[in-house]
C-alpha cells in the first residue's frame, strides 16, 4: 500500500486478519499492511465495540488527507473516472486511497460490489487500497461507515482519499459534508435547461465533469451547467465551479480534472476554507456518533415499559407527542 510496506514482517509472524489488537492494527496499517487496513475498516463496518479505540488511536492522523468525493447518477462513468484518477495521483507519487461505495439490496441486504471490478488496474499497487463498501441501506449516497473509514486510510498513510458514492438522485448530498473538493458527473442526454437549475446535487459541486464527452448533446449540457453557475450569487474571492469534459473510458480529460481538483485545492488553503470544512465534517461526526447512541438507549427502552406507557397516553389523548418526547429524553438522562 505504501513505499513503506516492504518492511512489513512477513506473512504469519503476526496474524492480523482476526486480531483485536488496536496498537498492533494500527502500526501494521501505518507501514503500509493492506491487510491491517482491510481488518480496522471491517471493524468499522460492523460497528465493532473496539471503534472507540481505533477512532482514539487514529486521531493523531487526521486531516493528513485530501477527499476528494465523485457523485452522479448511475451510468455516468463515476467508477470508470475514479480509476483513471487513481492512474494520475500514482504518476504524481501520491498513495491514494479509494472508498466505494454500492447499494444493498432493500430486499435480500446483499450488494454485488462491483465498482472495485473496474479498478483492476490498480490491483497490485502497493501505493493503492480500494476498498467497496455496502450502503446497508443507508441513504445519502454513502454508507454509515464511511467517514471512519476515511479515518482508517488517513491513518494508513494515504495522501488522497477518494470517495465513490452510489448512483444517486437529486438529492442524495451527503458526500459533500465529507469531502474536501467534491465532483459532480454528468453525461450528455442526462437533462434539459430545467433539469441543470433545479435545487439538490448540481449546488454541492465544485467541479462538474461532464464525462462521456464524446456523444452528442456535450456542447448544450456544458451550456447548461455554465448557465447554471452563473445564476449562483457568490461574493469576490468565492469559489467558482470548474466545468471539465472528458472521455474517461479513453483515459482522456482526466489531467484537466486533476488540475481542477488542485486548483480548487489550493483555494481552500488560501481563503481558511479547508479548515472550515474539515471542522464541519467533524462536527457532523460527533452529531452521528451522539444520534446513534440516543437510538440505540431508545431502543433499550422499548424493552421496557416505559415508550410503550408514553406511547400508550398519546394515542388515547391524554398526553402530546412533544410533552412524551421530553419525558422520554429526561428518562433518558437519568
Amino acid at each position: 500500500m505504501s513505499e513503506a510496506a516492504e518492511h512489513v514482517p512477513p506473512a504469519g509472524t503476526t496474524s492480523v486478519r482476526r486480531s483485536r489488537d488496536v496498537p498492533l492494527l494500527v502500526e501494521r496499517a501505518r507501514a503500509g499492511d493492506p491487510r491491517a487496513v482491510a481488518r480496522l475498516i471491517t471493524l468499522v463496518e460492523n460497528g465493532d465495540a473496539l471503534l472507540p479505540a481505533i477512532a482514539a488511536a487514529l486521531a493523531p492522523y487526521a486531516g493528513q488527507a485530501q477527499v476528494v468525493g465523485l457523485t452522479g447518477s448511475p451510468g455516468v462513468g463515476k467508477s470508470t473516472t475514479t480509476n483513471e484518477l487513481v492512474r494520475a495521483l500514482r504518476a504524481q507519487g501520491h498513495r491514494v486511497g479509494v472508498l466505494a461505495v454500492d447499494p444493498s439490496s432493500p430486499f435480500t441486504g446483499g450488494a454485488i460490489l462491483g465498482d472495485r471490478v473496474r479498478m483492476q488496474d490498480h490491483a497490485t499497487d502497493p501505493g493503492v487500497y480500494i476498498r467497496s463498501m455496502s450502503s446497508r441501506g443507508h441513504l445519502g449516497g454513502l454508507a454509515a461507515a464511511t467517514p471512519q473509514a476515511v479515518r482508517v486510510l488517513e491513518g494508513a498513510g494515504c495522501d488522497v482519499v477518494l470517495v465513490e458514492t452510489v448512483g444517486v438522485g437529486q438529492a442524495e448530498v451527503e458526500v459533500a459534508s465529507l469531502a474536501d473538493t467534491t465532483l459532480v458527473l454528468l453525461a450528455p442526454g442526462m437533462g434539459d435547461a430545467i433539469q441543470a437549475v433545479k435545487a439538490g446535487i448540481l449546488e454541492i459541486a465544485d467541479v462538474f465533469v461532464v464525462n462521456k464527452a464524446d456523444r452528442d448533446g456535450v456542447d448544450a449540457t456544458v451550456r447548461d451547467i455554465q448557465g447554471m453557475i452563473a445564476l449562483g450569487e457568490r461574493g469576490p474571492g468565492q469559489w467558482r465551479p470548474q466545468v471539465v469534459r472528458s472521455v474517461a473510458a479513453r483515459g482522456e480529460g482526466i489531467d484537466d480534472i486533476a488540475a481542477a481538483i488542485d486548483k480548487h485545492r489550493g483555494w481552500l488553503v488560501e481563503h481558511g476554507e479547508l479548515r472550515r470544512r474539515q471542522e464541519a465534517r467533524a462536527a457532523a461526526e460527533i452529531e452521528a456518533i451522539a444520534l446513534g447512541t440516543l437510538r440505540a438507549r431508545i431502543g433499550s427502552l422499548r424493552d421496557g415499559t416505559e415508550l410503550t406507557t408514553l406511547a400508550a397516553k398519546v394515542a388515547e389523548g391524554a398526553l402530546d407527542p412533544y410533552t412524551a418526547a421530553d419525558e422520554l429524553l429526561a428518562q433518558l438522562a437519568r
